[in-house]
């Protein structure tokens, strides 16, 4: 039998969010129709952020409500705060990413704190969290961004990720994200990286969150598999995730991890074809916006499902 690979869809939160066209709500329920259709179980749906900070997912209850509609999807949200935890809290989600900065400076230009504050906080919610009864206690997790470089500080020391990831697995995460923001990612970085923060953090899962700004997404995924690392983010054709570069490369493209994950021989329970279709729905939507990606341009290679089915067969 294959191992399991996860992809995390979170171009309806991530891809979304830099996007200034408000897509209906409507149009959302689709593009989370589809991806559900196409075999993807884990998507974050959302961002709990005050309606007035992002109108475009001032819609999140609806999204989240819908969402949990649909059997067996893993339904996440991103939360900035206590009252980001408190919303997903009474909703239900089955996940909440909390996100902080390794980077001292880019934690303060974005949240105004200091990491250290930011890791007080996430004990807070933490706690919050524990307050719901057992069975529908979410998993509260947490990223950890500007974990391979900054653009305000340049380069992040690895000794500071590995202490911050041990801090918050101590405070109760029930996972890590180890997170390129911007891009800065090399595999050699991210392989050793993820190897000493794994080794500490034990057996927490550590997932990885790559951007493309550079070409080095996938690589940087490979990387973080050699290390063992198993869950990945990803947004359908490439969207979000760069906002100060209008039109570059952010997020990693769903559709090309789950190939390469496919192609190597890891089980993501995603139809490819499915989920290609599912760009043509979300450029209908969003006819402006850039899609990225090489597997919906190229088509899935003759020998792809052949190479599938003997190791089935196995």
């Amino acid at each position: 039998m294959s191992e399991r690979a996860c992809v995390r869809e979170v171009g309806l939160r991530d891809g979304l969010q830099s996007i200034a066209e408000i897509l209906p709500t409507e149009q959302k329920l689709a593009w989370l129709d589809a991806e559900y259709a196409a075999g993807v179980r884990e998507i974050e749906v959302t961002s709990f952020v005050p309606p007035k900070l992002l109108p475009q997912l001032a819609d999140a209850e609806a999204v989240v409500r819908h969402a949990l509609s649909l059997p067996g999807l893993t339904v996440s949200t991103l939360i900035p705060n206590l009252k980001g935890a408190e919303r997903g809290l009474a909703l239900g989600v089955h996940e909440m990413n909390f996100v902080l900065s390794v980077s001292e400076g880019h934690n303060r230009s974005n949240v105004r704190r200091s990491t250290a504050e930011s890791i007080e906080d996430f004990r807070r919610v933490v706690a919050l969290c524990r307050t719901a009864p057992e069975g529908p206690r979410p998993r509260v997790a947490c990223g950890l961004a500007t974990a391979f470089g900054c653009t305000i500080e340049g380069a992040v020391d690895e000794e500071r990720v590995r202490r911050i990831a041990v801090d918050v697995a101590e405070a109760g995460a029930g996972a890590i994200i180890l997170a390129d923001t911007v891009g800065y990612g090399q595999p050699a970085a991210v392989e050793r990286v993820f190897r000493r923060v794994m080794a500490d953090v034990a057996p927490l899962p550590v997932a990885g969150h790559f951007h493309d700004t550079r070409g080095l997404g996938l690589a940087n995924v490979l990387a973080a598999l050699n290390a063992g690392a198993r869950s990945f983010d990803a947004s359908l054709g490439g969207l979000g995730g760069c906002p100060y570069a209008p039109g570059a490369t952010g997020n990693i493209v769903t559709e090309d991890l789950a190939f390469m994950l496919e192609a190597m021989g890891f089980e993501t329970g995603i139809d490819l074809d499915r989920l290609i279709a599912v760009r043509e729905l979300v450029h209908q939507a969003l006819p402006d916006v850039v899609q990225h990606g090489a597997i919906a341009k190229a088509g899935l290679p003759k020998n792809f499902r052949l190479s599938r089915l003997a190791e089935a067969a196995e």
